[in-house]
């Protein structure tokens, strides 16, 4: 009996110790399109009627609590278990859900970072991250004028600190906008969301040389779409130290082998991405760590059978509820640390 406590007791020391390690010398960033994740409170000042307990939906904190649970599985599972350490949202009504969600992982001491967007139906992105491993430096929106005149959402800029390399991170959360319309007509609206984040990366790269950039988030465009490769300028690359002042979209090689984060009309659409700065790729400091780029299938969260299989299964289908997770499979990547040279 007392080996076998002591079997166990060592066995904990072991596998804290191993976590200990994991978030000394890498950290994990994931991004995740939530799905209308709404509270059940009335927002006089945006359209959410659609998810009030009074509506075809019937949307109640029964449901608003499963889903919030749900979503919460599904982080547990990233990262081997151990959640990511950087997480960026899209469609959030505001940032009492992502308290919510950040009070239901209680293993993790999470902060949030929002700010909320002209969104007509409130939906807004977020960021969280683990305090223990970064600190925040500031906190921007840049907002996107589109040419229809209707409101999007705001693109968040975070800079993070992390605690350990003293480096800091400049993180945009993005939720460009969607195809309603068609995508050809659309294209326009996705394409002003590129420019005025390519008018601040161009900004940043004149005031701090070589800044550390991770751009991530529900872009509604393919990796080889105009509005990212051509004016955003995120390219396909080879896992080697790349020129400076490019980006690097980490997604590209899954895109061209047919892999997606989102399932519509029985084809994979990589419209969640991660894009990264060359500087992830210098052999100093915080790097990207090569070919760790995953769309996140937790099995429980997959269609088995049916017009979407293989699809995320997500909260309802049209007005049918199913009490699921998102329409969108969630990606990470994982970031680790050299160093310098």
């Amino acid at each position: 009996m007392i080996r076998r406590i002591f079997f166990i007791f060592a066995l904990f020391i072991s596998l804290t110790v191993s976590g200990q390690n994991v978030k000394k010398d890498s950290f994990y960033v994931a991004n995740w399109n939530l799905e209308n994740l709404y509270d059940t409170e009335d927002d006089t000042l945006k359209n959410d009627d659609e998810f009030l307990p009074g509506s075809d939906k019937r949307w109640n904190n029964e449901r608003y609590d499963h889903k919030i649970d749900n979503i919460t599985k599904v982080l547990n599972y990233m990262n081997h278990g151990c959640g990511p350490d950087i997480l960026a949202m899209e469609e959030v009504e505001n940032i009492n859900v992502v308290k919510k969600l950040i009070y239901n992982m209680r293993d993790r001491d999470y902060i949030v970072a929002h700010r909320g967007s002209p969104d007509r139906r409130g939906i807004d992105v977020a960021l969280m991250y683990d305090r223990n491993i970064f600190t925040i430096d500031s906190l921007a929106a840049l907002h996107v004028e589109l040419p229809n005149g209707n409101p999007t959402r705001d693109i968040l800029h975070v800079v993070l600190i992390h605690k350990k390399s003293k480096e800091k991170i400049h993180i945009y959360t993005n939720h460009w906008p969607s195809r309603t319309g068609g995508a050809e007509k659309s294209n326009i609206n996705r394409v002003t969301a590129a420019e005025v984040l390519r008018k601040s990366l161009d900004t940043l790269a004149q005031t701090s040389h070589n800044s550390n950039v991770i751009i991530l988030g529900d872009f509604n465009d393919d990796p080889n779409n105009e509005s990212v490769e051509k004016i955003l300028g995120a390219k396909d690359f080879e896992c080697k130290k790349q020129p400076e002042n490019i980006f690097l979209n980490l997604a590209y090689k899954k895109f061209s082998n047919n892999e997606g984060s989102y399932l519509y009309k029985g084809k994979f659409d990589m419209i969640d991405q991660i894009i990264i700065s060359s500087t992830f790729l210098d052999g100093k400091k915080s790097e990207y760590d090569c070919n760790s780029f995953e769309v996140i299938k937790p099995p429980f969260m997959v269609f088995e059978e049916g017009k979407r299989k293989g699809g995320a299964i997500p909260t309802y289908e049209g007005k049918k509820y199913i009490g699921g997770f998102s329409d969108h499979f969630p990606v990470g990547a994982k970031f680790i640390f050299k160093n310098k040279k």
